[in-house]
């Protein structure tokens, strides 16, 4: 049986207070604002999406969250010529390269890294040069998991979406078919030397299980953590998240 790895870091997704900031324009609510209580609160890493669009996140946020944060900036990215060289111009400390289409209302599924693999390669190699950390985001799937570790990443992020929403919806052989399918291929990128990230819809309903698997390093939540916060306040919302994943993997 797998050991597992160690404290498992919990990256908290700031992407949404700015979309509540842009709603009305302004500047409040403030993402560095939540970045540093995200922080206070137990966060081992902040996440930032910056979109083509610019929907949420801003070219701003990025260089104010850079100089403003004491933990690990995460950088999720389409792998575009745009956002390498503002990644490059960065150099955040972790670099998360996402699929993304302007008709979606969030990321919906993983990078098909096996269609692109030379292309992938290309763009990730400067990155990587530059000292960041480079994670794809995919399905539990193991061509994609070979398709990554062939490119050079240095870490997958299994997209976990698929069994959220099966085990909201109640479909729960669905749900068990899903978290058993991310289990099993944690295992297999674990042994291929990959880091194994998780996210992607995770609640405090769903955590747990996945934070329990022995091979995963990380967790990555952000919408269900800020939409908590109107109700308890983001601090006490990300302490619970904190405690439900200690409980898990302890």
């Amino acid at each position: 049986m797998t050991q597992p790895v160690g404290h498992l870091r919990l990256g908290v997704n700031i992407d949404h207070v700015a979309t509540v900031r842009n709603a009305r324009g302004g500047d409040t609510p403030d993402p560095l604002r939540a970045a540093k209580i995200a922080e206070a609160a137990g966060a081992d890493g902040i996440t930032a999406h910056l979109r083509e669009d610019r929907r949420h996140i801003s070219d701003n946020d990025i260089e104010r969250l850079m100089e403003g944060l004491a933990v690990p900036l995460n950088f999720e990215m389409a792998a575009t010529d745009e956002m390498q060289k503002i990644a490059l111009r960065h150099k955040p400390h972790a670099v998360c390269i996402v699929p993304e289409k302007r008709e979606e209302r969030t990321t919906e599924g993983g990078l098909e890294v096996a269609r692109e693999e030379n292309r992938l390669a290309h763009f990730i190699a400067p990155l990587r040069d530059a000292g960041c950390r480079v994670s794809i985001f995919i399905a539990a799937d193991i061509r994609q998991i070979e398709a990554a570790h062939r490119i050079g990443a240095q870490v997958i992020e299994l997209h976990s979406g698929a069994y959220c929403d099966a085990h909201h919806e109640g479909r729960f052989e669905d749900r068990d078919r899903e978290l058993e399918a991310m289990r099993e291929m944690a295992g297999f990128a674990h042994g291929l030397g990959l880091e194994v990230h998780v996210g992607h819809g995770l609640t405090y309903e769903t955590v747990a299980p996945v934070a329990a698997f022995p091979e995963a390093v990380e967790l990555n939540i952000g919408h269900f953590l800020i939409g908590e916060a109107i109700f308890r306040g983001l601090d006490p919302a990300i302490r619970e998240m904190r405690r439900l994943m200690d409980e898990a993997r302890a």
